[in-house]
């Protein structure tokens, strides 16, 4: 991994998750994890948010990551919303601050971004679709709703095997504002340290 990666890694407190309610939350998404490693079958993730802008693909980004750091393998992490917009660009310049290679492949109204964590394995693709677009899986898949306004307003997600709600505050409330920089950084680490307690917690 990037080093400058390695170091926003390094600064994660997951192990010192805030509530007993928190951490039962994500158990859910640590025991749907577990039990498809231990069977030896493909973990698909799919991030679901109102506009897949934000929070969804950080989550999505995140849990590659983690993944990939502690080596759990057959993850495949996706994201998606209940409608397309685009990937809001200060996500792209906050993972880039944090140590990921994020590069722009196409130049429109929903660009695609390519976001690497090390040289040598795949990117993570991040751009904005509804969950059920052909990128992402259609079956045996954890739907994680990762706000509350996708989480009531989609009561079904066809093919999810699980539907797990693990919901944070939106960056968005701070667009506009001088603390925007460090509201996005700060709600990426969020993100990040929680997956990365999901992830610390698989044994293979």
């Amino acid at each position: 991994m990037y080093p400058t990666l390695l170091d926003t890694i390094e600064q994660l407190d997951w192990e010192q998750l805030a509530s007993d309610e928190r951490r039962a939350a994500l158990q859910t998404l640590v025991d749907f994890v577990q039990r498809k490693v231990t069977t030896g079958q493909q973990v698909n993730l799919n991030f679901i948010c109102t506009h897949n802008s934000r929070r969804s693909h950080f989550a999505q980004v995140w849990a590659q990551t983690a993944a990939a750091y502690f080596k759990i393998p057959n993850v495949s992490s996706y994201s998606g919303g209940t409608e397309e917009t685009a990937l809001f660009p200060k996500v792209a310049e906050t993972l880039t601050a944090q140590g990921f290679h994020v590069f722009k492949t196409t130049d429109t109204a929903n660009p695609i971004y390519a976001i690497k964590y090390d040289d040598n394995s795949l990117p993570v693709i991040g751009f904005s679709k509804k969950y059920d677009h052909p990128f992402n899986p259609i079956s045996d898949f954890a739907a994680i709703m990762t706000c509350s306004q996708a989480d009531s307003g989609c009561p079904f997600i066809a093919g999810a095997e699980k539907r797990i709600p693990i919901t944070f505050e939106d960056p968005k409330i701070s667009d506009h504002t001088p603390d925007q920089t460090k509201v996005y950084a700060a709600r990426s680490l969020e993100i990040a340290a929680e997956l990365f307690y999901v992830f610390s917690m698989i044994k293979k």
